[in-house]
């Protein structure tokens, strides 16, 4: 049986986001069970890959020993699927999938097509298939062609139980998400608007990686008079001490493969107001807080307005946050799941 695997991932793993974090979680966690985890860099440009990404990609897949067992994170296998076919004839291929790369939004109708197709093939020479949720499982069965017994899910899991006992302000919101488009801050900062006659501030956590569409977020912001009182922070390596003074926890996204952000504010015991997208329903009970459509700011404040002015509904959805944060996994049932796929694949 084969307890060594190749971990390929696109870039740096150590990027600041929630899938690279799941990455880094999940391999320390196989290493805990006894596991020899080679993290690989791809480098080059994911998804949009150019001539060189996959010239390199090519190189990185050739250095493989024959038989070895690989696991691909999703953004670089979607976008490798002639690799993957060749690949596959040699190697034992499981892929890691947050989400379907065109859930990410914001694509062109033929870019959207174009991912999807090299998705689809990619997929289709994977021995073992990883994903985060069950809605996204579902997704790719019923959509991308994965076979039923091909598929795992293998949920994220969280570490933040002992901030419950923490004293918080209930008026400081935290929303933790990289700055793009799917990640909905130009509904949140809508939505506070709504409620700016009331106390509150907000504190913007992640990395910037659509300059542009920040550039789009700071104007919204001063046109609606809230730059006093929203700040990025940008990128943090540590968030113990901002899940530990945050009141609620507030995410407007347009779609997620599981929501990390939405476990990690419950595990800390907040209350949190987000969007019934993708998995999100799976992670974040109705009781605490709210769950709203997407792309509606006026849902999204009505919601926060009653946890902002009513202490009895707060207090309600922090007691129910505090008991589904004790439903929720831990990075070594993660990590179990993960490794009793590989290991099919690797006998």
């Amino acid at each position: 049986m084969i307890r060594k695997l190749h971990f390929l991932v696109p870039g740096d793993i150590g990027t600041p986001t929630g899938g690279y974090g799941y990455d880094r979680k999940l391999a320390d966690g196989l290493r805990d069970l006894g596991w020899t985890v080679e993290i690989v860099s791809l480098p080059g440009s994911y998804p949009d890959t150019d001539r060189e990404t996959r010239r390199a990609a090519d190189e990185v897949f050739a250095g493989l020993p024959d038989g070895a067992l690989v696991m691909v994170d999703g953004l670089a296998f979607a976008r490798l699927p002639h690799l993957a076919a060749k690949a596959a004839k040699r190697l034992r291929l499981a892929a890691l999938v947050h989400h379907p790369l065109t859930d990410e939004g914001g694509l062109t109708v033929e870019k959207a097509a174009r991912f999807a197709v090299d998705e689809r093939q990619a997929l289709c020479h994977a021995a073992a298939v990883i994903c985060t949720s069950e809605t996204t499982g579902h997704r790719l069965v019923e959509h991308f062609g994965v076979a039923a017994s091909l598929m795992h899910v293998a949920p994220p899991g969280t570490n933040r139980k002992s901030l419950l006992t923490q004293k918080r302000n209930p008026t400081l919101l935290l929303c933790v998400a990289s700055i793009v488009r799917r990640k909905g801050h130009d509904v949140l900062v809508d939505a506070l608007a709504q409620v700016a006659a009331l106390e509150w501030s907000a504190r913007f956590v992640g990395p910037s990686r659509d300059n542009e569409w920040k550039a789009r977020l700071d104007t919204r912001i001063l046109e609606r008079g809230l730059a006093d009182r929203i700040t990025f922070t940008g990128p943090l390596n540590e968030l113990d001490a901002e899940y530990a003074r945050a009141g609620i926890f507030v995410l407007a996204t347009r779609h997620e493969g599981y929501g990390m952000a939405y476990a990690e504010a419950l595990a800390a015991g907040l209350p949190v107001v987000g969007c019934a997208v993708g998995a999100v329903p799976e992670v974040v009970p109705a009781d605490a807080g709210a769950l709203v459509p997407a792309d509606d700011p006026q849902a999204f404040a009505d919601a926060l307005r009653r946890l902002l002015t009513d202490r009895n509904a707060y207090d309600k959805a922090a007691e129910a946050a505090r008991h589904a944060a004790e439903r929720l996994p831990r990075w070594s049932d993660t990590a179990v799941i993960v490794a009793h796929a590989l290991t099919e694949i690797g006998r």
